[in-house]
């Protein structure tokens, strides 16, 4: 988005949502007349409805900070690392409901897909990974499509792109993320591309991923969570996947290989 304008970014973010301003000020209570001298720069809109607009437009709340700087407001959203003290709740958290999910490989990534905890069933998915490709910030995402990540083990690779381009193509619509745009084309140059994203059958519920290992084929089936009524940009943007064994034969090898301390 070229332009700092608040009235401009309030607009930017009304058309990617697909509302009409007539819509938007319905739902936020307001008029339309009101709206459009916002969007124009003909009337300068308070905090509180900078504030009360990017909830009806779902604004993420890293963006929520950015319009509020163009309108001359200080941010209301902290982003604190998560390695300073008062993330250590949080960091504490993520490490209790990834080790939780044991045997199951489950990870922590932020809003990059950059991963910031994993449990050890994770390691299922690393091995063979060469050292580049695991030097932080480890990338999930390129993990998985890089040609020398976890591309070659994937039995349904074209499928599993496509479920993940589609996942990315959601996320850049919801957040405007210049970077995420830049890692959208980065996997998609990987090799791999050359043929159309795999489809699910009309009755698939959900895209599997069916890995193979040493001669084994696993099937998961992933599931993202986030927390619940975040209150900085950095929780708001954390999310874990967790890959769940589709079968009773990735079940049982999840368990044993627990069991076996590997």
């Amino acid at each position: 988005m070229p332009t700092q304008n608040a009235g401009d970014l309030i607009r930017h973010w009304r058309i990617s949502r697909r509302l009409s301003q007539l819509e938007l000020a319905g739902r936020a209570e307001t008029s339309a007349r009101h709206l459009s001298f916002i969007e124009t720069g003909r009337a300068t809109p308070s905090r509180q409805m900078i504030l009360h607009l990017a909830e009806h437009l779902e604004i993420p709340l890293r963006e929520r900070n950015r319009v509020l700087l163009a309108a001359g407001y200080a941010p209301v959203y902290a982003e604190p690392a998560l390695d300073t003290p008062q993330m250590q709740p949080v960091r504490s958290a993520l490490r209790q409901i990834l080790t939780g999910h044991e045997p199951v490989p489950a990870l922590a990534v932020d809003s990059a897909w950059n991963m910031v905890e994993a449990n050890t069933a994770v390691d299922l998915f690393l091995e063979g990974i060469p050292a580049d490709l695991l030097a932080p910030p480890v990338n999930a995402l390129r993990l998985s499509l890089h040609p020398d990540g976890m591309a070659s083990r994937i039995v349904n690779l074209a499928e599993w792109r496509g479920h993940l381009f589609e996942r990315l193509h959601r996320q850049i619509e919801i957040s405007g993320s210049a970077d995420l745009a830049a890692l959208h084309r980065e996997l998609r140059a990987y090799p791999g591309g050359e043929q159309p994203p795999g489809l699910p059958e009309p009755e698939q519920a959900v895209v599997p991923l069916r890995l193979r290992h040493n001669g084994t084929e696993l099937t998961f089936l992933s599931a993202m969570t986030v927390f619940g009524t975040p209150m900085n940009v950095t929780v708001a943007e954390l999310a874990i996947e967790s890959f769940f064994p589709a079968d009773p034969a990735t079940a049982r090898f999840l368990r044993e290989r627990a069991e076996s301390g590997r």
